[in-house]
């Protein structure tokens, strides 16, 4: 069986953004919402068996506490933001798994669904949906590898090394020392790509570096490894199968109405006459 672990909120972003090109400055209330179910839908549609959507359920984490700058929920525009909760209903009402983030991030949700069905000697693979960098660090081998949607990319760990300079498990390293505009924290002031990559290979975790290679940003370096480390122990599931899609709920055509995406409740249904045959 191949698991799909899908980075919700980076598919709101992904499809309210991609809304803006066409909606002339009005923003439909469920526009990016309808985008994510079909993206899901498709999926399914596709063969996709086994499926859970991680999302950021409020926007701030354990991570703002270690360093003042790391992002928040500042500066999202509302309408996006007032999408983020109806998201996470219409997903369980369509009968998909969904994992929503408070404490932790949906990327520890992510990393949290990787190790722990890749775990299970019935997984074949496990895909992570989302382009996000971070996740780069889950990779192992080919049995657990990165989707990138939009650059039509499957990144495994002889990717993520061709991308990165670097072995998988030194991504939180890296991303320590060359920084995360992304989530706010700058790296080391110095080293770019290429030197952290040389570091890293020549000495392995920063834990490892001889004191003279970092001097006072030592510990700084440590502190943006941690913010960089995915948790891997958010108790999402406990058998993979409560990941295996059915079919809708009896509540997915309000939300379908809700929407203004009625035909997609006659393609759930179809879909699950599929499943059901299979």
């Amino acid at each position: 069986m191949i698991i799909h672990a899908v980075d919700g909120t980076y598919e709101l972003f992904r499809h309210f953004y991609g809304l803006r090109r066409f909606n002339k400055g009005e923003d439909r209330p469920y526009g990016a919402v309808v985008g994510v179910l079909q993206t899901v839908l498709q999926m399914i549609e596709s063969g996709a068996t086994h499926v859970g959507v991680a999302t950021d359920h409020v926007i701030e984490s354990f991570r703002n506490r270690m360093w003042a700058g790391y992002k928040t929920g500042e500066g999202i525009e509302p309408a996006l933001l007032a999408q983020f909760h109806p998201l996470e209903e219409a997903l369980t009402a369509m009968g998909v798994a969904v994992w929503p983030m408070t404490e932790l991030e949906a990327d520890d949700a992510l990393a949290s669904a990787a190790r722990i069905a890749s775990e299970d000697e019935r997984v074949q693979r496990v895909g992570i949906w989302t382009p996000d960098k971070d996740l780069a660090q889950c990779v192992r081998g080919e049995r657990v590898v990165q989707m990138d949607r939009k650059g039509k990319t499957i990144r495994d760990a002889e990717g993520v090394r061709e991308k990165f300079g670097v072995e998988p498990v030194l991504i939180p390293d890296y991303l320590a020392l060359v920084g995360d505009a992304a989530d706010g924290y700058p790296g080391i002031a110095g080293i770019g790509a290429v030197t952290a990559a040389r570091l890293l290979n020549k000495h392995g975790a920063i834990e490892s570096f001889p004191p003279a290679v970092l001097g006072d940003s030592r510990e700084l370096a440590l502190l943006f490894k941690d913010l960089a480390t995915l948790r891997t122990d958010a108790p999402l599931f406990a058998d993979v199968d409560e990941l295996r899609w059915s079919g809708p709920t009896s509540a997915f055509g309000e939300w379908a109405e809700r929407i203004e995406a009625p035909r997609m409740l006659e393609r759930a249904l179809k879909a699950q006459g599929a499943v059901g045959h299979a």
